[in-house]
């Protein structure tokens, strides 16, 4: 155990994140994505949701500020617009930790397939609900 370190945030994600360099980004991912297949880097944390995963790493890690857009979500296949519950979960988690300044983006299935396996890594979760995906791109610490 560490002080003021989640507890979700395991040794093999610790190790990740802390390689991770300004720009790199990495992928929250659900139970039914493809992420063995994907991943250059996998993490498997299946015991836990994509949102309790996603605010852990927002805890340590700040989100790229130098880019229009730094977290995407997946869009719905056929419905790009529609709004699922847990988009607004993944909204709520970055405004904490991050401010207004950011937004969701979205990317159709198959962009968001691409950058995922692009990745620096993927974090596979026990998430069951559908579209519980995001990548969030790394920014700076800043010495305040």
């Amino acid at each position: 155990m560490l002080k003021s370190i989640d507890p979700l945030l395991s040794p093999d994600l610790l190790m990740v994140l802390r390689s991770m360099g300004h720009g790199d980004e990495i992928a929250i991912v659900d139970g039914n994505f493809p992420a063995a297949a994907m991943a250059r880097r996998l993490v498997r944390l299946d015991g836990l949701t994509a949102t309790a995963v996603t605010n852990a790493i927002l805890s340590v890690m700040p989100l790229d500020d130098f880019v229009p857009e730094a977290a995407w979500r997946m869009e719905v296949v056929g419905d790009p617009g529609a709004e699922q519950p847990i988009f607004d979960e993944f909204r709520a988690i970055i405004a904490r930790h991050e401010g207004l300044n950011f937004r969701l983006g979205s990317l159709e299935r198959f962009a968001f397939y691409e950058r995922a396996s692009a990745a620096y890594a993927i974090v596979s979760t026990g998430e069951t609900r559908l579209y519980g995906n995001i990548i969030l791109k790394k920014g700076v610490v800043r010495n305040e």
